[in-house]
């Protein structure tokens, strides 16, 4: 029998997520009687102790007969058991320096990970995440911290509702001004910003409409990659061709600043791919943007004015347009920056949900079975070892802080 662990999140602050609820863990007991799935004790996850005895699950203080151990954020050094394989989301593939001495551990203590991140389909799609309530939670603190800018309405935070169902039912009612909204990406993130636009009743325009024109409505735009980058000599896009040459390519967004009241960033960003705008265009008299919610967070990265993390209860700071330093939000001079690092925490028993029926379907069987390619691409350790699709990480694993080359 192969004996799975849900481990107790020990980074700070924990986090609330699982990667299999107990409805979940309910189901693979009564599918096969080749799995039993362990919980670790925890009091802060969103399903509690309780909830996973009911549904059968045994509650464990440590996970050392665990084969397999299910995780969400990166497991503290100290807490590694050796010799186990484990699935996380541990942000080693672009050679974090705060990971470093975690990925060393692994490797000493002979472990195996598989990181959540590097699940991809064929054609290179992630298989699981939690974009898309990643871009609800953002979307949804990028119009509350415009609101409460401008003072035109009032939205109450996403963690006061017990669900999406119930966050949908604060929209009710609400009246947006005629604001224009940039939504940039394709992936996961962009759809859940996506979906609240339209629970909000903002309607959607194409990119050239767009920048021609003003509307007697609130209106969003979704700026996907042809309409971002263009390649610097050619002045086309070719998907492939950009993915596998960034720095090649140009960013055409800042007309889209000139023309947009809020940017709901989506984009997936790497130390190659152009920003979509530099630092000093805030200070344009033209760049109209007065709130930015960076949903996929890369402090200066994509968004340069993304001065780091705030937490889930303060999710707001500004930047003045002088000084570019951080300062209170809404205040006159600055634009309002949302940054927060585990936005999906704010509905986590939906996030987690939907989390574990894509972990069911698409790489449960996988996992527990022969193994796959998708598996083998998305193992950077194998018994303590790197992989020889995560070569590139020798340096860094080996205690050296070089960057990943693309």
């Amino acid at each position: 029998m192969i004996r799975i662990g849900l481990i107790k999140e020990g980074k700070i602050p924990a986090d609330n997520r699982v990667a299999l609820t107990p409805a979940q863990c309910k189901w693979i007991h009564k599918s096969s009687d080749k799995f039993k799935v362990v919980a670790q004790s925890s009091p802060n996850r969103c399903f509690s102790d309780k909830e996973y005895r009911m549904a059968g699950v045994e509650i464990v203080d440590d996970l050392d007969l665990c084969d397999i151990i299910l995780g969400i954020k990166e497991v503290p050094v100290s807490q590694l058991i050796p010799g186990k394989t484990y699935l996380f989301f541990s942000h080693t593939r672009k050679k974090q320096p705060h990971n470093q001495k975690m990925l060393q551990t692994i490797m000493e203590r002979g472990i195996t990970l598989i990181d959540y991140e590097c699940l991809e389909h064929e054609d290179g799609e992630r298989i699981i995440g939690f974009g898309f309530f990643a871009g609800v939670v953002g979307a949804h603190n990028g119009i509350m911290a415009y609101g409460k800018r401008t003072g035109a309405f009032n939205l109450d935070r996403v963690y006061k509702q017990r669900s999406f169902r119930e966050l949908i039912h604060t929209y009710f009612g609400l009246k947006i001004p005629n604001i224009k909204i940039a939504v940039t990406g394709s992936g996961r993130v962009a759809h859940g910003i996506v979906e609240v636009m339209h629970l909000l009743g903002i309607h959607e325009t194409e990119p050239d409409e767009y920048l021609s024109r003003e509307f007697s409505y609130p209106v969003y735009t979704q700026v996907k990659g042809a309409d971002l980058y263009e390649h610097k000599q050619t002045k086309l896009y070719n998907r492939e061709h950009f993915h596998s040459h960034p720095e090649e390519y140009s960013c055409k967004f800042l007309s889209y600043a000139f023309s947009s009241d809020i940017l709901m960033n989506g984009v997936y960003w790497d130390k190659n791919i152009p920003r979509l705008f530099e630092k000093e265009n805030i200070q344009d008299p033209r760049f109209r943007v007065q709130t930015i919610a960076d949903i996929t967070d890369d402090a200066g990265g994509s968004v340069p004015v993304n001065l780091g993390d705030q937490s889930i209860e303060d999710p707001v700071y500004g930047v003045d347009k002088k000084t570019f330093q951080k300062t209170a939000p809404y205040l006159p001079g600055s634009v309002d920056m949302m940054a927060v690092g585990n936005l999906p925490n704010e509905l986590p028993r939906d996030a987690s949900r939907y989390f574990g029926e894509q972990l069911i379907k698409h790489v449960f069987e996988d996992l527990m079975g022969s193994g796959s390619v998708i598996i083998d691409k998305a193992t950077i350790v194998k018994n303590g070892k790197l992989t020889g699709y995560f070569e590139y990480l020798r340096d860094y694993a080996e205690g050296n802080s070089g960057k990943r080359s693309l």
